[in-house]
């Protein structure tokens, strides 16, 4: 009954809550929709934060959507020693990257009273949610070997299986423990997410495609 909630309902829930909340702030509070970017008050920290934290964040997401999408091809790669050993040890890297991006961005906003002072609530639980989720990710990584395989055999039939509305928890209930936290922290992470500041990278400035040409005048005096 528990694998049926965390592993099947409890997916679906989270994303109809994820729509339908996204839609709900883009059509009643559409302001919120914006970054609402700190940088002007710090931006040392913020730089080395950022760029660590974006090059190993999207090559791993990257690398678990194609696994996804293409199982087959992704399989296929991993098919000789030599280069399974290197996705290994690439993806090894780059998940301490992002891990200490993430590390840096939370003591961004720590130690500086003015970005501590504009972080809300649900912005700390996002950062911790996403620290949690990225140490996770290391740890399995670093603990159970040649997870890009095993994760082609486990959470990849999972995932597809709730994608064709077939749900089939059966791949991931014998998991390590830490393996299932992950992927339980992850659900929830797209569960908050339309209530964070992160819903504002799926907005894309159509309008402003269609407006007319502002002009700037600029006056010395």
């Amino acid at each position: 009954m528990a694998d049926m909630l965390l592993y099947v309902v409890f997916p679906y829930v989270a994303t109809a809550l994820a729509i339908v909340g996204g839609f709900y702030r883009y059509f009643n509070d559409r302001f919120s929709l914006s970054s609402l970017s700190a940088q002007l008050l710090e931006h040392r920290l913020l730089f080395w934060g950022v760029v660590p934290w974006h090059y190993g964040i999207i090559p791993i997401l990257l690398a678990h959507l194609l696994a996804i999408i293409f199982p087959g091809w992704w399989g296929f790669l991993l098919g000789g020693p030599d280069r399974l050993t290197a996705l290994e040890v690439v993806g090894m890297a780059l998940g301490m990257l992002t891990l200490v991006g993430i590390v840096i961005l939370i003591l961004r906003r720590l130690v500086d009273t003015k970005i501590r002072a504009v972080t809300s609530g649900m912005d700390w639980l996002l950062l911790a949610l996403l620290f949690l989720q990225v140490a996770l990710g290391v740890h399995v990584a670093m603990t159970y070997r040649w997870g890009s395989l095993w994760y082609l055999h486990t959470a990849v039939p999972w995932l597809r299986s709730l994608a064709i509305l077939h749900p089939d928890p059966s791949p991931v209930v014998h998991l390590p423990v830490a393996v299932k936290l992950h992927m339980v922290n992850a659900v929830i992470i797209i569960l908050l997410f339309p209530f964070t500041r992160l819903v504002h990278i799926f907005t894309f400035p159509a309008r402003y495609l269609l407006r007319s040409w502002q002009l700037v005048w600029w006056n010395k005096h």
